[in-house]
């Protein structure tokens, strides 16, 4: 409804604004100078210029022309005589042409001074040889509090003077067209801001301010106000900032979470709260620091500290009452118990001990007994090998033969000696012994020695605990180039599967194809006689295939023939043969070598390169020995080799060896269905 009522005010405040006008046009004039004395016409005034000044404003012109003055006129009173300022004088208000409208931003103003014959004008306006001077100009004008300050000056006249244009009362903007009323009554409480923004008081808030602020902090559920700083709590709620919950009224010993609520506080009970549950807590029965406990209905139990009882351990217990002390031993009554005092003669918590003397002969092994503290006590000088209160113990001879290390001191057959344990040695097992003695490390490794241990610092490239191993280089660096992969070999040096084009050690020789170009256009190309070249082909491959097969089984039968360890072994040579079928023979140039030798690689890759031209030389200046020498190494290594690349189906290298005088190597690859390769090498 408030806000319903401000509205209808604010329309009926901007309906008021277009008729009793929104501002006011201000002209102050200072100083007004006319040199000579005389007219506008030239004719001087009799006796002096008695000057009035008529003021007339009216909507901006690029040329000023008389008219209506549209936005009002003045006329002052006589100001003075020829040159005068008007500080104090009559004019001590600014002339002012109220508006009743916004205010445009511009004005076109015209300021005649005339002659008045007469004290008090008016004077005949339309007749222009009463006129003095006459300024006209046109201006841009913000509303504002400050002047503008100007000066016009003519042929025998200067005036000095400012303007401005401000908003009347309640009137803000630009134009002085939006009103806003300062108010603080139930409808609102704000004042204005200078662009007619409301700006509420302080408590105060909401579209035209008139919700209060309630106190910081006070529960938005649970209380509201009426005015602002106030926090006024529901029903069911209380405290400052109405947090707090009213618990039933007729609960005693209890709390709540929601109004009305009787939650009871530990030790009572009931609807109510009313009943007592902890007699222990709400009247503390047990004294002297004793433990209360709760046994139910009331009823508790009192655990006494230790000299105290009773059944609220209201009693101090005396020990000494039970006469503790035994051999008429004097008692004492401390804090936390008694001690007793023994007579001559006795020892022990209750003096129940009797002492012993030299009479009592304590000293064994044939000890001698001196009496000590006039006969109360004695001590014993005992025999070589004992020693003791009553030389009853034997002298460990280990005592002075410290082993370190942690080596055990043993006796045996009267001689001390120290056992060590294991990795030192030495009289008193102070030796560290040297694991790195036998030079477990390999390939150049460093040996650091431990306790009955050793570790290997490898170089680089070897792994494993004797640093056997070669380490994997392809995790380390890109050995493979123009993307080959990089396959690790166990045991042996990385080997790189090079892409179509691709060829070398590391992927990094191209392979170039030969490129065939059409003597004819492709529409009369010739299939018929591409396929019939495509079979040609196929078929003189297919007979170099089968010629290789079969010189590769005569080879193999003649070798079983001359020689009966090659006849014991021919299962295994058979399990290694491959099938003619899948043999490519590449005999021009051969870039692999089998190592016999190596028991943990499955093969060893060498760049020995071998011709048909080199390879005769070095057959005629070979030696028979030689040759007979390289047959029987390979015999004896054959079968770990055939068994060893059998454990592995997707790549079996199988060894054939020759006796003949031949250093050519014919090596066969067969293509499996896993991609990998099978080499098999014919020596």
């Amino acid at each position: 409804m408030a806000a319903w009522f401000t509205f209808l005010i604010a329309c009926f405040s901007a309906l008021l604004t277009q008729i009793f006008g929104s501002g006011v046009f201000e002209l102050e004039l200072h100083e007004f100078k006319n040199f000579k004395g005389l007219l506008a016409s030239g004719t001087s005034c009799r006796p002096d210029c008695r000057t009035f000044f008529r003021v007339c404003l009216k909507n901006y012109q690029v040329s000023v022309s008389p008219g209506d003055c549209i936005f009002g006129s003045a006329v002052t009173p006589v100001l003075g005589s020829n040159s005068f300022r008007m500080e104090g004088g009559q004019l001590s208000t600014p002339i002012r042409l109220p508006f009743n409208f916004g205010w445009p931003g511009s004005f076109s103003l015209i300021i005649e001074a005339w002659y008045s014959p007469s004290e008090d004008p008016p004077v005949d306006s339309n007749n222009p040889d009463l006129q003095i001077s006459s300024f006209a100009i046109q201006r841009q004008l913000e509303v504002g509090a400050e002047w503008s300050q100007d000066v016009q000056s003519g042929q025998q006249t200067e005036l000095r003077y400012s303007y401005r244009f401000i908003c009347n009362e309640n009137y803000y903007g630009d134009s002085c067209s939006k009103i806003c009323t300062p108010r603080d009554d139930r409808f609102g409480h704000y004042t204005c801001n200078p662009d007619g923004q409301l700006s509420c008081l302080p408590g105060w808030k909401g579209e035209y301010c008139e919700e209060p602020i309630c106190l910081k902090g006070c529960s938005e559920a649970n209380g509201n106000c009426s005015n602002p700083g106030e926090c006024v709590c529901r029903e069911g709620w209380q405290g400052t900032f109405c947090t707090e919950c009213k618990k039933h009224p007729v609960c005693k010993h209890g709390t709540c979470h929601k109004p009305w609520e009787c939650h009871c506080k530990e030790g009572w009970g009931g609807l109510f709260c009313d009943q007592d549950l902890n007699f222990c807590t709400h009247h503390k029965p047990c004294m002297n620091g004793a433990t209360c406990t709760n046994t139910g209905q009331g009823s508790y139990t009192c655990t006494c500290r230790p000299g105290y009882t009773g059944v609220n351990c209201e009693l101090e217990v005396r020990h000494c009452d039970s006469n503790p002390c035994r051999n008429r031993g004097h008692c004492v009554e401390l804090d936390n118990g008694y001690t007793c005092t023994c007579l001559p003669g006795f020892e022990g918590t209750h003096c129940e001990h009797s002492l012993l003397t030299c009479a009592d002969m304590p000293c064994f092994q044939g000890g001698k007994c001196h009496e000590r503290d006039n006969g109360r006590s004695y001590s014993c000088d005992c025999p070589k090998g004992y020693t003791g209160l009553n030389c009853e113990k034997r002298v460990d001879k280990c005592t002075t033969l410290p082993c370190a290390n942690g080596g055990a001191c043993v006796i045996l057959a009267g001689v001390r000696m120290c056992s060590c344990r294991a990795g030192f040695t030495g009289q008193r097992c102070e030796i560290n012994i040297n694991d790195c003695s036998s030079n477990p490390c390999a390939n150049g490794g460093t040996c650091l020695d431990g306790v009955n241990d050793y570790s290997c610092s490898c170089a680089p490239g070897y792994t494993g605990r004797n640093c056997e191993l070669h380490s994997a280089p392809c995790s380390s660096q890109p050995l493979c180039l123009n993307g080959g992969s990089c396959t690790n070999v166990p045991g042996g040096p990385p080997v790189c599967l090079c892409p179509s084009g691709f060829m070398g050690p590391r992927c990094d020789f191209p392979v170039t194809l030969p490129v065939h170009t059409d003597p004819e256009p492709r529409d009369n190309f010739q299939w018929a006689a591409v396929s019939l070249g495509v079979g040609l082909v196929a078929l003189l491959v297919l007979v170099c295939m089968v010629a290789i097969a079969l010189r590769h089984v005569h080879r193999q039968a003649a070798a079983e023939r001359t020689h009966d360890t090659m006849n014991n072994q021919s299962d295994t040579q058979r399990d290694n043969l491959i099938p003619t079928s899948q043999l490519k023979n590449t005999n021009k140039k051969v870039d692999l070598e089998v190592d016999c030798g190596q028991e943990k690689s499955n093969y060893i890759l060498k760049n020995y390169h071998l011709d048909y031209n080199s390879s005769k030389e070095f057959k005629e200046s070979q030696t028979q020995e030689d040759k007979s020498h390289k047959y029987e190494k390979c015999l004896e290594d054959k079968i770990p080799l055939s068994r060893m690349y059998s454990e592995k189906p997707e790549c079996r290298i199988s060894t054939i060896c020759s006796p003949r005088d031949s250093m050519y190597q014919s090596v066969f690859v067969i293509a499996e269905e896993r991609s990998e390769c099978v080499i098999a090498t014919e020596v």
